[in-house]
């Protein structure tokens, strides 16, 4: 996939044509997606610097496609969406780690 631009689009109809079928399912998610707005603690960038972190953990390129615009409109600057995406890798890596770890205990229940 190269071209974002095209798959935003693709991917508005998509959910409209979902939020057809079930209309309440995407009321739902933009319930949430207000809510975490709603206090007004975080400003705009850094909730989209999140997004895009969390988008890579989730590896959702809808979530991607959608985020990055919504970061260069917020203010984001490219090094600052570089080093949201920093802390996704570190995550990510950490998280590997601690799971490794978990196989390993697995592995000792079965050799003892």
């Amino acid at each position: 996939m190269t071209d974002w631009n095209a798959y935003r689009a693709h991917l508005g109809q998509s959910v409209q044509a979902f939020a057809t079928l079930a209309p309440d399912t995407l009321k739902g998610l933009q319930t949430l997606d207000h809510a975490a707005a709603a206090t007004g603690h975080l400003d705009a960038k850094t909730r989209e610097l999140i997004a895009l972190a969390v988008a890579v953990t989730t590896r959702c390129d809808g979530c991607i496609a959608v985020h990055s615009k919504a970061a260069v409109k917020a203010g984001a600057t490219k090094e600052e969406i570089a080093e949201a995406l920093g802390v996704a890798v570190a995550l990510n890596a950490g998280a590997a780690l601690v799971y490794s770890s978990r196989v390993l205990d697995a592995v000792d229940t079965v050799t003892g």
